[in-house]
């Protein structure tokens, strides 16, 4: 897949995850985007030799990154992940925070792309992370819930050290 493609599934993607968490939360989110790119293991051993995989980047998070970033990033050898699930994270009065939670195997097969049934894959959308107590119909204020973003993301560290240090 070109960047040029990548850059229009992100961008679209990006609109769709913020539509999607519309619906649950009450912040105002904007159209100026930044990721945090969250790397998962990419060792299924029967599919080794199927895709390109990055061991190096077992559990590596990757903060507050641009567009362009993220492009320059996840595609490599015009190969992206399999899938990459997103998500508002986060918003302020100026920028919509997204976590991309992607995939360590990577593809230029977009038969091999998750969530191609929706068209947008290889990108899966996925609602905002919802507080303790949380009550279907009730919309929440995301910055509130602040303290259960913190534990998401002390948890991927946490995975980050299981997986360094069997």
């Amino acid at each position: 897949m070109t960047k040029q493609e990548f850059s229009f599934r992100l961008k679209n993607s990006s609109i769709e995850a913020v539509k999607f968490a519309e619906r649950y939360i009450t912040d105002k989110l904007t159209n100026d985007f930044k990721y945090n790119v969250i790397f998962t293991p990419g060792n299924d051993e029967e599919d080794f030799n199927k895709f390109d995989v990055y061991p190096e980047d077992d559990g590596i998070i990757k903060l507050n990154l641009t567009e362009i970033e993220v492009i320059d990033l996840l595609c490599r050898k015009n190969k992206i992940p399999v899938w990459i699930d997103i998500c508002v994270l986060k918003s302020s009065r100026k920028i919509t925070t997204f976590d991309l939670l992607c995939a360590g195997r990577y593809s230029n097969n977009e038969e091999e792309f998750y969530y191609n049934d929706s068209k947008s894959g290889p990108f899966g959308i996925k609602s905002p992370t919802f507080p303790i107590g949380y009550k279907e119909g009730e919309k929440f204020n995301l910055n509130k819930s602040i303290y259960l973003r913190k534990w998401h993301l002390m948890y991927f560290k946490i995975k980050r050290l299981c997986f360094k240090n069997p």
